[in-house]
Parts: structure tokens; C-alpha cells; sequence
């Protein structure tokens, strides 16, 4: 029993090490938010499907509320069909690539 226990400690600790070996590249994001400026890119941060509605500005926000949000999109936290669907198509590099290159974006006036 204890040599499982013992294995279940080790095992948690190489996902904690793991995980934080992830760090965010800027540079191999472009492609990874193709999907993104469909509505984030928009003049006025509107988009028109289903509805028209206000987005977020994305571009100068802290990498880490970045990630934390896509990973509250793929868990179902956050509720937004689309964005949950984009979400759960991303590794976690990806959602590290995505907000290291969001997060070095200057902030646009209105």
C-alpha cells in the first residue's frame, strides 16, 4: 500500500513539473491565433454570430489571465459555445503560445 502511495506522490509531482516546464513562445503563435482575430480582430470588438455582441480585447492582457481563461473555456467554467469549442482544440503550449503572443500586443484605443 504504501509503495502505491509512494508511486501516486511521484506521479502527481512529474504532472507539476511537467506543467510547469510549459512556457509560452510568441513566435510560434501566429498560426495558433488564426482562429482568434476572427472575432478578437475586429474594429470596435464586436462580432455578429448568433448575435451581435462586445469581445474582449485580448491584445495587452497578462499571459496568465489569458490562460487562465482558455483553460476556463475548455473545462466548461466559462460559457461560450464557440469559445469552448476553440478551447478544447488547444494543448497546453498552445494556450502558453497564444498568450505570451497576445500579452506582448500594445493595447488599441477604442
Amino acid at each position: 500500500m504504501k509503495k502505491i502511495f509512494a508511486l501516486l506522490v511521484l506521479a502527481g509531482l512529474a504532472d507539476v513539473a511537467v506543467a510547469a516546464d510549459i512556457v509560452g513562445n510568441a513566435k510560434a503563435a501566429p498560426a495558433k491565433v488564426e482562429m482568434c482575430i476572427g472575432c478578437h480582430g475586429i474594429p470596435g470588438y464586436k462580432a455578429s454570430f448568433p448575435e451581435v455582441f462586445q469581445v474582449p480585447m485580448i491584445g495587452g492582457q497578462s499571459a496568465k489571465y489569458i490562460e487562465n481563461a482558455l483553460k476556463a473555456y475548455q473545462k466548461g467554467d466559462r460559457k461560450h459555445p464557440t469559445m469552448h469549442g476553440i478551447a478544447a482544440s488547444l494543448s497546453d503550449q498552445d494556450i502558453a503560445d497564444v498568450a505570451a503572443y497576445y500579452s506582448q500586443q500594445s493595447v488599441q484605443p477604442k
